[in-house]
């Protein structure tokens, strides 16, 4: 596993990074322009498959320009991780079997819920169209959190 640092030696010195928020049933996906400044909520993968999941990742990653992985890892509030996080390790295992490109895990602790709570109070935003953007929304809020502390090293 890479630590930011080695995560950050490992990247092309141009190229999107793509960022994840795994769940069970969807994964939201975000993407960073070329330079790494800035996330922006790009899709929801429903997952039903994971060799369809996998074909749709790479399918992404061609048409922009990806060269790193960041994975949301949900953390508990104490900092250790539970079932979810060790499904997310799993998973970034097996995408790494298919996708070589360097990957980095970053805290996501509290990221849809704060994600959810700008949608309301900022945006306005009804509970269904939330539903729609939500995976996406906190993935891009993930991926930020890690540009933002890769572009400070």
């Amino acid at each position: 596993m890479m630590d930011i640092t080695e995560f950050k030696q490992n990247l092309k010195p141009f190229g999107a990074l793509i960022g994840f928020d795994f769940g069970v049933k969807r994964l939201g996906v975000a993407v960073s322009d070329i330079g790494r400044m800035i996330a922006s909520s790009y899709t929801i993968i429903e997952r039903k498959d994971l060799k369809k999941d996998i074909e749709q990742i790479k399918q992404i990653i061609r048409q922009k320009e990806i060269c790193g992985i960041v994975y949301g890892l949900p953390k508990q509030m104490d900092g250790t991780e539970g079932e979810v996080a060790a499904l997310t390790r799993a998973f970034a295992l097996k995408i790494a079997g298919e996708i070589d490109l360097p990957y980095m895990f970053w805290d996501e602790r509290l990221s849809s819920k704060a994600m959810e709570n700008f949608l309301i109070k900022e945006v306005d935003m009804s509970r269904q169209k939330r539903k729609k953007v939500l995976d996406a929304s906190a993935a891009a809020y993930i991926l930020q959190g890690a540009l933002d502390a890769l572009n400070r090293i």
